[in-house]
């Protein structure tokens, strides 16, 4: 690979000059696919993170040298954000000079990895992904690169359709990544049917799994039945997951199932405000919704309002309806008196 034939002011400039095939992916709120033209945008400053998490742009950068033959060298960065949900260079700048050390220090020593190891060692900007977004990604890389899915794939699959010799605690959790990023008809058939039957401990997997906008719409009215018999048995770890996978659908229907969650006072608990603002973000791009979160966010004494807004915050589709709303909200309502008690 060349190292000092191009110009590398961003991390864009390095992929593009690298010769490596490059996958870039979003983490954090949700696993999702990024464009490189979107991320060179967001280096250069024309666009703000789309998908921000905890006032960060967390991004793998998957790379691979055809010549090498090797697996795919991924890179797990947290890039810091400003308050308009941009890109704060500097932290990236100093990135970008250690990886041009480690770059030169291969280039002198005539070996020949791509990869460095010592690259992402004590990085400030390295982090360690959440295992079921982590298994997810490896999956839908493996399936981008034409890599063969993990060993526990054909039997996780088995298991799924029915076949009930097999023992759930066999299973693992890339397996059941892989199953979920196959989108096998048969699978989905299979889980309308009997999910609900499932070991809790598989049920709630698979929704840290799906949450991240793999749930088949075929799923949806089973997880929404599902969420009733969770609350009556008050297990609100499985009511939260099962709320989750619900709310990382585009389906329309969701949209109408979570303001019935809204406007329902027992289910107001900072566990449930917390699902929505992480996974159902996308939903409350509805004006008399995004408010009525708001105010259900500022009525519960446990939530935490001013992080979880402020993240919201720097979506570029809510930043400004969230701004306008807490600019204009009634001085006698709860997020009014919220409002105030923030700015004192």
């Amino acid at each position: 690979m060349e190292t000092a034939t191009f110009i590398m002011q961003t991390l864009s400039d390095f992929f593009s000059g690298s010769g490596a095939e490059v996958v870039l992916s979003t983490l954090g709120r949700r696993v999702n696919p990024m464009p490189q033209a979107s991320f060179a945008a967001f280096e250069r400053e024309q666009a703000p993170w789309p998908l921000p998490w905890n006032g960060r742009a967390q991004v793998a950068c998957a790379l691979r040298w055809p010549e090498l033959e090797t697996d795919p060298a991924i890179w797990f960065l947290a890039l810091p954000l400003d308050e308009q949900g941009q890109l704060v260079p500097a932290p990236r700048d100093e990135f970008l000079d250690r990886l041009l050390q480690t770059l030169s220090a291969r280039a002198a020593s005539a070996n020949g990895e791509p990869a460095p190891d010592n690259l992402m060692q004590d990085n400030p900007l390295a982090f360690e992904p959440e295992l079921h977004q982590r298994a997810l990604l490896h999956a839908r890389l493996s399936r981008h690169f034409g890599q063969p899915p993990s060993a526990f794939s054909d039997m996780t699959r088995r298991y799924l359709v029915g076949d009930e010799s097999l023992d759930w605690q066999m299973l693992g959790l890339q397996g059941l990544a892989d199953q979920v990023v196959a989108e096998d008809p048969a699978v989905t058939s299979a889980l309308v049917e009997r999910f609900d039957t499932m070991p809790r401990e598989v049920i709630l997997a698979l929704c840290y799994l799906l949450e991240h906008g793999d749930t088949p719409d075929e799923l949806l009215p089973t997880l929404w039945s599902m969420l009733e018999s969770a609350r009556e048995r008050r297990d609100i770890e499985a009511f939260c997951a099962l709320l989750r996978a619900l709310l990382g659908s585009e389906d329309a229907r969701v949209g109408g199932w979570l303001d019935r969650i809204l406007d329902d006072d027992a289910l107001m608990a900072a566990d449930c405000l917390a699902a929505i603002a992480a996974r159902g973000w996308h939903h409350l791009e509805h004006e008399a919704r995004l408010e009525r979160f708001l105010e259900r966010l500022a009525e519960s004494p446990e939530a935490d309002f001013r992080p979880v807004v402020r993240d919201l915050a720097l979506i570029p589709r809510l930043r400004l309806p969230i701004l306008m709303m807490l600019r204009q909200a009634p001085m006698d309502s709860s997020l009014g008196r919220f409002v105030r008690q923030w700015n004192a």
